[in-house]
């Protein structure tokens, strides 16, 4: 048995979400905050038999698409100010952890 922890930007979540229900994978659901600009993200915990690891990763690479965007920095961001242009940015994707679980049980 697995735990997979994927962490996907939160545009990506509703869909990846249907698509679990649509394939029978049961997942907990859980509103996170972080990566380079501390958006909202949403973090998935997966118990999975290991046969099953391969197709739940598919899954969410085809649902959690990486994107280009522009943001304008700001001090926050370069500890000084200055009128810059946008920069482009690749947000979205998943990262995923794959991690071995000792025991299971379900109350």
């Amino acid at each position: 048995m697995k735990l997979i922890v994927a962490i996907v930007q939160k545009e990506d979540a509703n869909r990846l979400q249907h698509t679990f229900v649509k394939e029978s994978i049961r997942a907990t659901k859980l509103a996170t905050t972080g990566g380079f600009l501390s958006e909202g993200n949403t973090t998935f915990l997966i118990g999975i038999d290991d046969k099953h690891v391969k197709q739940v990763l598919r899954i969410i690479k085809e649902e959690s698409k990486a994107r280009e965007e522009y943001m304008n920095p700001n001090m926050t961001m370069t500890g000084f100010e200055m009128n810059s242009q946008p920069i482009k940015i690749t947000v979205g994707g998943a990262t995923c952890f794959v991690l071995p679980v000792e025991e299971f049980k379900q109350f």
